[in-house]
């Protein structure tokens, strides 16, 4: 089957993502522009852009999905134990560029990465827009670990995260899903699976649930703008 290639001077346009292949697992097309027009478009269809640099924009939608349901989260006793102690400030949206940098900063298995330059600007166009958010942990003044995603609707979409210190992601997520549980948000979006993120209670369902999922809570009429941690779940985390 040949991939379809997405016209970058039309408006954002993708074939249902039931003609994702199945190897590569969810690969939907190519082409097209990584702006936040685009990238909006795509998270309301379940698709989103992954890709090496030297590639085009590769679009995927994999079946199945990892996903977090908040109610179903899961704090494993030696991280509650880190969260008792408060080692890090928490923070969201108050650097938003700076947890982009750590995210695509080089890993200590690899020195490639997947978000571009092309990629930082077009999630920067995001958050400016207030559609895509950070989460930051701070210790001793400095930024020890975050994550970035994309709200649409009450379903998040989560896509990177990094720590400098042990635990500073988990508890930077611990501190998301929390805030999302009390804003009502739905559902968390892993994309693909990894056993980090089973450990938080994620789980596999299928495309077409997914899918369901985005049509009924997609929509759902959500402030848009920057985004700060309420006090009153820094106090009750646990």
């Amino acid at each position: 089957m040949e991939l379809p290639w997405l016209n970058p001077e039309q408006p954002p346009y993708f074939p249902p993502v039931t003609e994702a292949l199945a190897d590569p697992q969810g690969l939907l097309a190519f082409g097209g522009q990584l702006n936040a027009q685009w990238l909006l478009t795509s998270y309301q269809q379940g698709i989103f852009p992954w890709f090496n640099p030297g590639e085009p924009i590769l679009w995927w939608s994999p079946d199945p999905r990892m996903v977090i349901f908040p109610e179903h989260f899961k704090i494993r006793r030696s991280l509650k134990k880190t969260l008792r102690k408060q080692p890090f400030e928490i923070t969201f949206d108050r650097a938003f560029a700076e947890v982009l940098d750590g995210c695509a900063a080089a890993r200590n298995y690899t020195d490639e990465t997947w978000i571009t330059d092309e990629m930082r600007s077009a999630y920067q166009e995001l958050h400016q827009m207030g559609h895509a958010h950070s989460v930051e942990a701070w210790q001793e003044g400095k930024l020890v670990g975050g994550l970035y995603g994309v709200a649409i609707g009450r379903i998040f979409c989560g896509e990177s995260m990094f720590a400098r210190t042990t635990d500073a992601s988990k508890v930077a997520f611990v501190h998301l899903v929390q805030q999302l549980k009390a804003w009502q948000f739905e559902l968390i979006d892993c994309q693909v699976y990894s056993d980090h993120l089973a450990s938080f209670g994620a789980e596999e369902i299928d495309r077409t649930c997914f899918l369901d999922y985005l049509k009924q809570y997609a929509t759902a009429a959500m402030p848009v703008g920057h985004w700060s941690l309420e006090q009153r779940i820094k106090e009750t985390v646990l």
